[in-house]
């Protein structure tokens, strides 16, 4: 078995609803979300997962000097952010992939899929 970062990705922009167009559309899409984090728990597939705040609540930390530079907002500019993701241990990349599309469905957003490196 092999670990995968399941990133799900949104605009920067968002309103009281996230990247949803109204509540029902939000509560619909937790729902569905909450189920299929179920389904990955219940299959073997769970490892973690969690919703992030809006890039604007980021703190960027260099401490590559001889004193930590720390820095409000997101590292980069851009019109998209991570907005949640899922790690999970499936057996190969066709496997990570299918849930990454039954993940996309469920929160209604683009999932990335990435293999971690195995190095550590």
């Amino acid at each position: 078995m092999s670990h995968y970062l399941l990133s799900v990705h949104g605009s920067v922009e968002r309103d009281e609803f996230g990247n949803y167009g109204s509540k029902e559309e939000m509560d619909e899409a937790f729902a569905a979300t909450g189920a299929f984090n179920d389904k990955l728990r219940a299959d073997g597939y769970w490892v973690f997962a969690g919703g992030l705040s809006a890039a604007s609540t980021a703190t960027v930390v260099d401490g590559r000097g001889e004193a930590p530079v720390l820095t409000d907002g997101p590292y980069l500019e851009t019109k998209e952010v991570i907005g949640g993701f899922w790690v999970i241990d499936a057996p190969d990349l066709d496997v990570a992939l299918r849930l990454a599309a039954e993940g996309s469905k469920a929160c209604r957003g683009k999932v990335e899929v990435r293999p971690f490196d195995g190095l550590a």
